[in-house]
């Protein structure tokens, strides 16, 4: 069950950026003592999309993995929950594996990947985590055997290839990642993505009151996103209500709209459709349409 309105965000952001990498289960329950874990994610053969484009975050997803985001530094025990969760995950895949005469090799069971907006030095010696230099500054490695990483989200270098992973941070680390989206080009999906994300999540964090100190300035770049995210859908339905209009005319004017030229009509921009509802009065046949269209290439 999600528990807070960041639990919700984290899992909704996480299954919407893995699933062209691959299957993501959102609340996986594992084998025993009913226990949740927030994202299981297993990798595609074919994913939709290059993994390299998400950066850090892709890196991670070239593995079967759990993913427990955390929205405050997580204490010694919550990390223990995590890794019993981990440990009764590869217990279960040994236990199908054997009921079918088969073996799981141990570089094909599931990683544990703990994001936490912070991690001390005391927090990181007493898990005797430590960094990896095939890895980047932040992400710290428990022992071999035990396929986990604590990821420090505060100590990620800022750069395009950790953002996907700094937007699940706090602070003013969260603040600059949502403000890097908000500077994508409009035309972005990723762009699009992450606002309604976020819009999701400040509407959760209105209405169950659960706004900290620390996170009203948070608030204030949410409150932006909003109004952008308003902003674009108002513009988007005035488009996709302009296009339709004119294809109706086009069609009483001069007939059927071949495929071709249809896909052109909705390649115009807004000023090109405002032009093409001025010119279409005078068209009389569909060469006046085609004629027209050469003249926007």
């Amino acid at each position: 069950m999600t528990r807070t309105p960041f639990d919700q965000f984290s899992k909704q952001f996480l299954e919407q950026f893995l699933t062209p990498l691959g299957e993501v289960h959102i609340t996986q329950e594992v084998p025993g003592e009913p226990r949740l874990v927030d994202v299981y994610f297993t990798p595609s053969t074919q994913p939709v999309i290059d993994p390299a484009s998400l950066g850090l975050l892709g890196r991670m997803a070239t593995i079967p993995c759990l993913i427990e985001p955390f929205r405050n530094a997580p204490s010694a025990t919550e990390v223990r929950n995590c890794l019993l969760k981990l440990l009764l995950v590869h217990a279960d895949l040994h236990r199908q594996a054997n009921r079918q005469g088969q073996r799981v090799a141990d570089q094909d069971l599931p990683h544990l990947w703990v994001l936490a907006p912070s991690a001390s030095d005391a927090f990181l010696e007493g898990l005797k985590a430590e960094a990896n230099e095939d890895w980047r500054p932040g992400v710290y490695w428990l022992g071999r055997t035990f396929k986990t990483a604590i990821v420090a989200i505060n100590q990620l270098p800022k750069t395009e290839e950790t953002l996907w992973l700094r937007i699940l941070g706090r602070g003013a680390v969260q603040e600059q990642a949502i403000a890097e989206v908000l500077a994508f080009p409009v035309d972005d999906p990723r762009r699009g993505s992450v606002l309604q994300l976020l819009v999701n999540w400040k509407i959760s964090l209105e209405l169950t009151g659960e706004i900290e100190q620390e996170e009203q300035s948070l608030m204030a770049t949410l409150s932006q996103a909003y109004l952008e995210w308003e902003q674009q859908t108002e513009q988007r339905g005035i488009e996709r209500g302009e296009r339709s209009l004119i294809l109706r005319l086009l069609t009483r004017k001069v007939g059927e709209i071949p495929d071709t030229a249809r896909s052109q009509i909705e390649a115009l921009s807004i000023t090109q459709l405002e032009s093409l509802g001025e010119a279409l009065l005078d068209f009389r046949a569909i060469a006046d349409l085609d004629t027209w269209l050469r003249t926007q290439q």
